[in-house]
């Protein structure tokens, strides 16, 4: 089993009124509705005495959560990944960083609004950190281009690591995304150079950068800002080479064979564990990161923490030489 990093006690944040189900979810759905129900029969000043039955639905729900998640196959887990009320790198930024400054523009082209990049301070430790961000709205989504960065994003990141190498920052990312943007004005810019020139600066920084996979790790858009001394993942996140609909598009010319896919690619923390393609594995509260996103931010945030007081110990040339030698390693075990 992979190293855990325990959860510390959290006030939890309250849920949203409007929570999302999953479709694999639907009996938990159903048993939390009836618990709404008996709390606001409470509420009303039913003289019915519904605590004990209450009490009872309360505890059937959270076994079934807890059950169902215990065992989530590697597409459940995608979809898990997906959820539109997991936290995103704006609400990590909130939860883990003061004084966040961000660092716009690539001064080559322009702008982009999907990989966010900047400077502040994180648990007394001066940093850069970066990551992309897919928007919690529909107008959000749209300006954040669902978390699809552009050669210009790339290029920005590239300048903003080479930043923090000359001023000795270690470099945080918080990789959530389907994948770098495959439109033509993005391949007309040079989206596969960019890519290539964010990985090689990774690779190459005298610093310590530590990733964590929060959401979706989705082909080279993830590794251009993830090739780090210490990589991890929360539980429920993914990290692949395509994405399953990709994928099941490639192999068998069929998006709807997506399932297969993703359980074919081992995209899942606990897999990629086991094959030595990330270090750690950061566990998420019974029922996800979105059930408790308050929990989730600050068990990253302990993770990274532990993995940045174990590099800062280190030359820049130990920096960079362990991080060769851990991808050098991929795949020599197996």
């Amino acid at each position: 089993m992979p190293p855990l990093v325990s959860l510390h006690d959290h006030a939890s944040t309250k849920p949203a009124p409007m929570r999302s189900y999953l479709d694999f979810e639907k009996p938990v759905a159903e048993l939390e509705a009836k618990v709404q129900e008996l709390r606001s029969l409470a509420s009303g000043g039913d003289a019915v005495s519904i605590s004990e039955e209450l009490a009872r639905l309360e505890g059937k729900s959270e076994k079934a959560l807890a059950d169902i998640y215990a065992s989530l196959t590697p597409w459940q887990k995608t979809q898990v990944a997906r959820h539109p009320q997991r936290p995103h790198f704006n609400d990590y930024i909130k939860g883990l960083i003061t004084g966040f400054t961000p660092l716009s523009g690539d001064r080559q082209f322009g702008e982009d609004a999907a990989l966010i990049c900047g400077l502040g301070w994180f648990r007394g430790y001066s940093v850069c950190i970066m990551g992309q961000e897919k928007g919690t709205d529909t107008a959000a989504r749209i300006k954040h281009n669902f978390g699809m960065a552009r050669p210009e994003g790339y290029r920005k990141a590239v300048r903003v690591m080479q930043l923090a190498d000359r001023f000795n920052l270690p470099v945080i990312s918080l990789v959530d995304t389907p994948g770098a943007f495959p439109g033509v004005d993005a391949e007309e810019r040079g989206q596969a150079e960019a890519i290539a020139r964010a990985t090689d600066a990774s690779l190459s920084l005298g610093v310590p950068n530590i990733a964590a996979v929060v959401g979706e790790g989705g082909s080279g858009g993830a590794i251009a800002i993830a090739s780090c001394n210490r990589v991890l993942m929360l539980e429920h996140a993914i990290y692949t080479v395509a994405s399953p609909e990709a994928s099941a598009s490639i192999l068998w010319r069929d998006a709807a064979k997506a399932e297969d896919a993703a359980t074919t690619m081992k995209i899942t923390a606990q897999d990629l564990y086991k094959f030595g393609i990330i270090d750690g594995v950061i566990p998420e509260p019974i029922g996800g990161a979105h059930r408790d996103p308050a929990a989730a931010i600050t068990a990253v945030g302990d993770a990274i923490e532990s993995a940045l007081e174990s590099l800062l110990i280190l030359s820049h040339d130990e920096i960079k030489s362990s991080r060769a030698d851990k991808f050098l390693a991929i795949g020599r075990a197996l």
